[in-house]
């Protein structure tokens, strides 16, 4: 049976760098959309997500206001966070350095620079999410 995560460990797991799986409702008959995404959070803080403002992803989680992030460790021990979260608010365009904050955090100072810079800031929305739900599952005690 796996153990929740403290709040402290729950708040290092989200802080920690993974890819997360992004998931928002549709309203046009699909199931939910549910995306890979990098996203930035510093604990107690939101959760900061990027992506480009005509994507349908972006639509969506404007339309919703509300989504569930997935983060989990896909390597023994196996381990989840999943968020479920308000959009408090979307800037658009996205600042220069969020996007670069974000890229960094994935590809390092030097890539990172050079993806946001590479991207078009003014098609691309910064997406501020408060984590409103919790839920966490930690297997290193069952291996």
């Amino acid at each position: 049976m796996p153990k929740p995560f403290t709040e402290a460990e729950r708040q290092q797991f989200l802080a920690d760098k993974h890819i997360a799986v992004l998931s928002v409702a549709a309203d046009d008959g699909r199931p939910p959309a549910s995306v890979p995404i990098w996203y930035d959070y510093t604990p107690g803080g939101d959760i900061l997500v990027n992506t480009g403002a005509g994507r349908r992803k972006a639509k969506l989680i404007e339309q919703a206001g509300a989504v569930s992030l997935v983060v989990q460790r896909e390597e023994l021990p196996y381990q989840y966070v999943i968020v479920e979260g308000t959009v408090i608010d979307a800037a658009n365009p996205a600042p220069l350095e969020q996007r670069e904050a974000i890229a960094t955090r994935y590809l390092g100072a030097e890539g990172g620079r050079a993806f946001a810079a590479n991207m078009d800031g003014s098609a691309s929305v910064l997406f501020t999410i408060r984590p409103d739900r919790w839920l966490t599952a930690d297997y290193s005690g069952e291996l």
